[in-house]
Parts: C-alpha cells; sequence; structure tokens
C-alpha cells in the first residue's frame, strides 16, 4: 500500500493521511462515533495504508498513548485537583469578582488574555489550561458572556506564548539550534507577540464566541462552580495558590538558563521543583492547606474533593492519549519526514522557510513542540549557508509555524473540544482558527519586523 497510482512514496503517505483525517472526521461528527475509539481505528488504518508492519502499528498506538499520558494525566489530574480546591474554597470566585470589578464586565476578556499570556510563561499549554479552566467558567457564568469570548483569549495567550516567548521550552529549543540572542529573542517575541495575542484572542473571540454558543460539560460546570459556604478567601492568597506551579516552573527555568550545565546542586534542586508534574503536586498540596484547612474544611471534605474530581476527567484523559497514539504513527509511519522533505526542496526567504517546515510538521503530527524541534534541525543548517539571516526573527517564525492549523491529530484540540463541550466542527471553526490566526499573524509581523531591523 506504501506506492498508489505511480505517486512518489512521499505523496502516497500525504494521500494516505488526508484519506484517513477524512474519515475521522466524519466519523466523530457525523456519525456520533466515539472519539477514543475512532482515533484508536483511524490510527491502526493509516499505519498499515502507509506500509507499516501490523505489530509496529500497534506499538507505535501503544507507545504514543502512553508517552503522550505519561506527564499529561498527572498534570490533569493534579490541576483538576487544584481548580477543585479553588472552586469549593470560593477561590475561583474571588479572582473572577476581582477581575470582573477591575476591568468590568466588558472588558473582562482583556483580562483573561493577559491571565493567559502571564500563566502560560514557564507553563506548558495543557498545564495553563487546566490551571485556568476553573477561572473561565466562573468568569462566564457571573459576566453571562458567551464561554468561547471568555475562554478563546486566555488559550490564545497560553498559546502564544507557548510558540514564541521564552524562557517557554519549545522557543528555547530554535534558541539554541539557531544561536540566536536570548536578550533580543524576547524583546522581539513581546513586539510580535502581544498583537498577535490581541487579534487571535479577544478580537477573535468576540467573533466566534458570538457565533458558536456552547456551555461547559454539565459534570465539570457543576464540580467548578462556587459551593463555599462561608466568606470567599483572600484575593491574595488565591492568586498565590494558582501561581505557585507557574512561579516554581519560572525558577527551573530560568536555573536553566543561568546554569545550562546544571553545575551546582541549587540549580539541580530549581529544575526538580521546576518540573511541571513536582510543581503541579507541590501547589497541589499547598492548596489543601491555604485554600482548604485555612478554610475551615477538614480533612475528610479534602479526600472526598479531591476524589470526586477525577470522575470527570476520565474521557477527556483517554481522548488525549488516542490523539497521542495518532501522532505517533504520524511520526513513524514518515509522514512528518516527508513533510519536511517537500519543504526543504524550497528555495525561499529564511523566515518564510522556517515557519512553512514548522507549519508542515506541526499539521503531519500535531505537536508543537515536535514540529519546533524537527523544524530546528532542518532549518539550522540552512541558516548557516544563508549569512546576513536575522537569527532571532528565524526562531519566532519557527514557533508561529509550529502552532498551525491545530486539528484531529494535537492532543490539545480534544482537550479544548471536551473542556469547552464543543463537536469536532464547532472546534475546528474556533479553536483551529484561532491557531492559525496566531501562526498567520505571527508570521507576517516577523517578515514586517525583518523589513526594520
Amino acid at each position: 500500500m506504501s506506492s498508489l497510482f505511480g505517486l512518489s512514496h512521499n505523496a502516497t503517505l500525504m494521500f494516505w493521511t488526508l484519506i484517513t483525517i477524512v474519515f475521522l472526521i466524519l466519523l466523530i461528527s457525523k456519525y456520533k462515533w466515539n472519539p477514543f475509539v475512532t482515533l484508536l481505528i483511524s490510527a491502526l488504518m493509516l499505519g498499515l495504508f502507509t506500509g507499516m508492519k501490523p505489530a509496529d502499528v500497534v506499538t507505535s498506538i501503544t507507545s504514543g498513548l502512553g508517552g503522550t499520558l505519561g506527564t499529561i494525566a498527572i498534570v490533569i489530574a493534579l490541576g483538576t485537583m487544584l481548580g477543585k480546591m479553588m472552586a469549593e474554597s470560593g477561590g475561583a470566585e474571588q479572582i473572577a469578582n476581582t477581575l470582573v470589578d477591575r476591568f468590568g464586565e466588558k472588558r473582562v476578556h482583556w483580562a483573561m488574555m493577559i491571565v493567559g499570556f502571564i500563566v502560560g510563561l514557564p507553563v506548558f499549554f495543557e498545564v495553563g489550561v487546566i490551571l485556568l479552566i476553573p477561572i473561565v467558567f466562573t468568569v462566564a457564568r457571573k459576566t453571562k458572556m458567551p464561554l468561547l469570548q471568555i475562554g478563546i483569549p486566555i488559550l490564545a495567550g497560553l498559546s502564544t506564548v507557548h510558540g514564541l516567548v521564552p524562557p517557554h521550552p519549545a522557543p528555547m529549543i530554535a534558541i539554541d539550534a539557531y544561536q540566536a540572542d536570548l536578550g533580543k529573542t524576547i524583546l522581539y517575541s513581546f513586539i510580535i507577540g502581544i498583537p498577535t495575542a490581541i487579534i487571535a484572542g479577544p478580537l477573535f473571540g468576540k467573533f466566534i464566541g458570538k457565533r458558536i454558543q456552547t456551555e461547559p460539560p454539565a459534570e465539570l460546570a457543576e464540580q467548578f462552580s462556587n459551593k463555599a459556604t462561608r466568606g470567599l478567601p483572600g484575593f491574595g492568597i488565591t492568586l498565590f495558590t494558582i501561581l505557585l506551579p507557574v512561579i516554581l516552573m519560572l525558577i527551573g527555568s530560568i536555573a536553566d538558563i543561568v546554569d545550562p550545565d546544571a553545575s551546582s546542586s541549587i540549580t539541580l534542586f530549581c529544575e526538580f521543583i521546576g518540573h511541571e508534574i513536582i510543581a503541579l503536586l507541590i501547589a497541589a498540596v499547598f492548596s489543601f492547606f491555604s485554600l482548604g484547612f485555612a478554610r475551615g474544611f477538614n480533612k475528610h471534605e479534602i479526600s472526598r474533593f479531591t476524589s470526586e474530581c477525577l470522575a470527570p476527567i476520565a474521557t477527556i484523559v483517554l481522548i488525549i492519549g488516542a490523539g497521542g497514539a495518532f501522532k505517533q504513527v504520524l511520526i513513524n509511519s514518515g509522514v512528518g519526514t516527508a513533510i519536511a522533505e517537500i519543504a526543504t526542496g524550497a528555495n525561499i526567504n529564511a523566515i518564510l522557510f522556517a515557519w512553512l517546515v514548522a507549519a508542515l510538521i506541526r499539521v503531519a503530527t500535531g505537536s508543537a513542540t515536535v514540529a519546533m524541534t524537527t523544524a530546528a534541525g532542518i532549518v539550522a543548517p540552512v541558516l548557516a549557508l544563508t549569512p546576513g539571516a536575522n537569527v532571532e526573527l528565524v526562531v519566532l517564525a519557527t514557533g508561529a509555524g509550529s502552532i498551525v492549523l491545530s486539528h484531529v491529530n494535537d492532543a490539545g484540540f480534544w482537550m479544548v473540544k471536551e473542556f469547552f463541550n464543543m463537536t469536532v466542527p464547532q472546534t475546528l471553526k474556533s479553536w483551529t482558527v484561532m491557531e492559525t490566526l496566531l501562526s498567520v499573524i505571527g508570521l507576517v509581523l516577523t517578515l514586517t519586523l525583518n523589513v526594520f531591523v
């Protein structure tokens, strides 16, 4: 099956990938099949159609699912516990009240973008979503705004930082590969990232929120609604509790930048507590005291909160894992490599080339980090032969390309779909369009800035 109608090997891989993705979307959106089952079937189909051995397909599916959930399942579980403590104590309500009071109901979606931007600096996208989803639900309920008008700005802030702004790990990969200047890259990333997030966040969020009406999943909405019968906790302690994992991860990132060889025990300790799992574990345990015992809850109530909050996320975890399985088959079948080879054959501007390579790998594999890492390896040798190229802007172009067109092979796609209770077509019209706006606007602003610097 690896050769079809006389097409080249790469063209054949692309043909079967397209067929599989169309099959996947139709089965879920039109025929209402369970996404977990459909993703596994699609991964199996793609592997067999592209010529992989059956045993290798099964191995790819299990390793992709296990590899994705190895971190994400822990992150979602700990983040959900933290969100539950915020809800039960009234912490999410307190933050929502403060944001609405400070910005006003009509402008609160702008505050959401700023929150996403700040929280996203040291954390991966999935961690940020888990941390902030209780606030999204609470603010939407209090202001009566469409859920997507509140949610899209936060997602835009998180995603912009994920692709463009150091010291986030993804841009740091390209900075290292291209030998770019960190200070300049950070400066350029804010010049490009802030207007990009504004357009794809509050502005697009207001547009799409009026056109796609959705409500939070009933179980999660109930779980994250304020049940506190006592007074609300202080804004300061609530904000510190939710930002604690962000602070710890930021400490880890700074330590890695200052001492990249981890030559001191202090650096090793900072990197340890800055790991997303450890940071979230510390924050979750801290919340048991700051939002639990300090608010008058007893040990039995806290135990009940942290147990009952896990049931509603079981489906989400499985779907994200299946998305990881599909992504791994795409990589192991050679689709990602085929995409890179097609892009490499083009003779274009270094900034546009970097964006295109990262974009194509992102579309093929579904992972922004994989796209950034792989593209950096492909683009770096080309940069060496391109004197005069602004390597800092090439870093940003690579980052912008790595977040384009999130679709059914991206774990983030399924996370957003489930948390915002959307259908596949609704997720494509909102989340996928938002990601593509971020990517394309980021590219345009990068090319524009290149004229001046």
